[in-house]
């Protein structure tokens, strides 16, 4: 179970991902990182990119994982609809191996909205909720 939803923030809007697995809650919020900028729900998955990326904690990973998907973004003008996250723990911290799929922004289908320019640490927060879910946040710079 993956879900999102944005909260309001002073500067910005802040993206927050929950998921039953540390891995959901990254789907989810790369996906409601994608739901800033267009509408997720309309975006098909004709092209899929691989993403790894190695960080010493968690909040480092969700940094990287993110950038990659918005370097991904911006290079190629992909946007993600779907991503499949693997995370694994390794002696001096963790190993993200992701499958993200989308298609190049199609203005007319996807009703572009706020452009990211980049990933922050700003109010990021990965945590385990007392009901056993996972939590994932952070607020782009929009």
């Amino acid at each position: 179970m993956r879900a999102w939803e944005h909260y309001e923030h002073t500067a910005d809007v802040g993206v927050r991902g929950y998921g039953s697995t540390l891995e959901e809650a990254f789907e989810a919020v790369a996906l409601g990182l994608f739901d800033v900028m267009v509408n997720v729900e309309r975006v098909e998955p004709r092209e899929c990119r691989a993403v790894e990326v190695e960080e010493e904690d968690l909040e480092a990973l969700l940094y990287s994982f993110l950038e990659e998907l918005l370097v991904l973004h911006d290079m190629e003008g992909l946007v993600f609809g779907d991503v499949e996250v693997e995370i694994e723990e390794k002696g001096d911290g963790y190993r993200l191996r992701a499958k993200a799929c989308g298609e190049p922004l199609d203005p007319g289908r996807h009703e572009p909205k706020e452009e990211v320019k980049a990933i922050t640490y700003h109010d990021m927060r990965i945590e385990k909720l007392p009901d056993g879910r996972w939590m994932a946040q952070f607020v782009p710079d929009i």
